[in-house]
């Protein structure tokens, strides 16, 4: 059993946690906290991949190596002290990057975006299993495809990002870690990438917030249903925003807000990212909520996260430079986040596990 290390050293108070196989949590919600955090605490993390670290070659067929309901292990949940329901917890993502050299993508049958699933059957034959391993360059900062019938290979930028991340529902559910929805959870969009903070309705005491299914890269949407799943190395900045409510996960980056909407059709997980959309532009810019309809309307974007999960998630977007500064319902969080995540760059060396458990 591995427990929560605590490092005093430095200025910052940095904590250490590498669960063993035996620690994962597969749901959020109705799991123990695996340690109590302290706002303010920068959280060194190691995550493992979707597959559980069972898919390690090509021959390596989920059906065989996997067992459900255990895909998408969670690293936590995390008890953060303090936090109550009616609060918001605040997560930045200092660095996210693979702990191995290789990362691996899957068909599943009756699972995927292209496909015939269990919830929209035909009398077609599900797609075939097949797996295919990307070698990760990490020094380069590449991935290479290669095609499993021959072809051109394709050398792309790793672009990591956490597929899965958010907090224990409320009404004492327990959600998979499969599903995304309004305590965040497997929402897959790649927006979930270093440098942003991201943003959760507290439900539970202590919120319980977990994270894992990292990827390497990942396509908008998904639609095969996997992306470069890989283990990650993980630094976090945890905060608590008291009395301040987010309805649905929210995002920011330097350049832009977002919110992310998780229903299913896929039109409603749409409406869900563009009407909390509205709501904050409005509440930032002194809008009332039909002026703040129009200007959503002309000036958002919206990335698709993923088309293949239970439930689908949706991105809804708008540039910062649109807004005034002078209204943020996070009190200058984000900005705070990014002076603490270059403090702790200036006082440590970069996380790394060297291939996780």
């Amino acid at each position: 059993m591995s427990e929560a290390v605590r490092d005093r050293s430095g200025d910052l108070p940095v904590v250490r946690y590498q669960p063993t196989p035996d620690q994962f949590s597969w749901t959020f919600g109705g799991c123990p906290p695996v340690a109590r955090l302290r706002p303010g605490d920068v959280v060194e993390l190691w995550t493992e991949d979707c597959y559980g670290g069972n898919v390690r070659a090509a021959t390596d067929l989920v059906s065989r190596v996997c067992e459900f309901p255990f895909l998408n292990p969670q690293t936590g949940p995390f008890y953060v002290e303090g936090a109550q329901p009616g609060d918001t917890l605040a997560l930045h993502f200092v660095s996210i990057e693979p702990s191995r050299d290789y990362a691996a993508s899957t068909t599943v049958p009756l699972f995927g975006a292209l496909t015939s699933t269990h919830e929209t059957a035909t009398l077609q034959d599900p797609l075939p299993e097949v797996v295919w391993m990307y070698e990760l360059d990490r020094a380069r900062r590449t991935a290479t495809y290669r095609p499993r019938s021959g072809g051109r290979e394709v050398v792309m930028p790793l672009d990591p990002m956490h597929g899965t991340v958010g907090v224990a529902p409320a009404g004492m559910e327990a959600r998979s870690a499969i599903v995304p929805g309004s305590h965040g959870g497997n929402m897959d969009t790649p927006e979930v990438r270093a440098g942003v903070t991201v943003y959760f309705g507290v439900n539970v005491e202590g919120a319980l917030f977990a994270l894992g299914d990292g990827h390497g890269r990942q396509g908008e949407g998904e639609s095969c249903g996997t992306a470069l799943e890989s283990a990650m190395d993980t630094v976090v900045v945890v905060d608590l925003i008291a009395g301040t409510p987010t309805p649905w996960p929210r995002i920011e980056s330097d350049t832009h807000i977002m919110t992310v909407g998780s229903a299913k059709p896929l039109e409603d997980a749409f409406r869900v990212a563009h009407v909390d959309l509205v709501a904050q532009v409005g509440s930032r810019c002194g809008l009332d909520r039909l002026d703040a309809y129009q200007l959503v309307s002309q000036l958002a974007l919206t990335p698709i996260a993923n088309v293949c999960n239970p439930t689908y998630s949706v991105v809804a977007k708008i540039a910062k430079e649109y807004l005034p500064s002078d209204h943020d319902p996070y009190r200058g969080t984000h900005v705070r986040f990014r002076e603490q995540a270059a403090a702790y760059r200036a006082e440590h060396t970069p996380f790394s596990t060297t291939g996780g458990s």
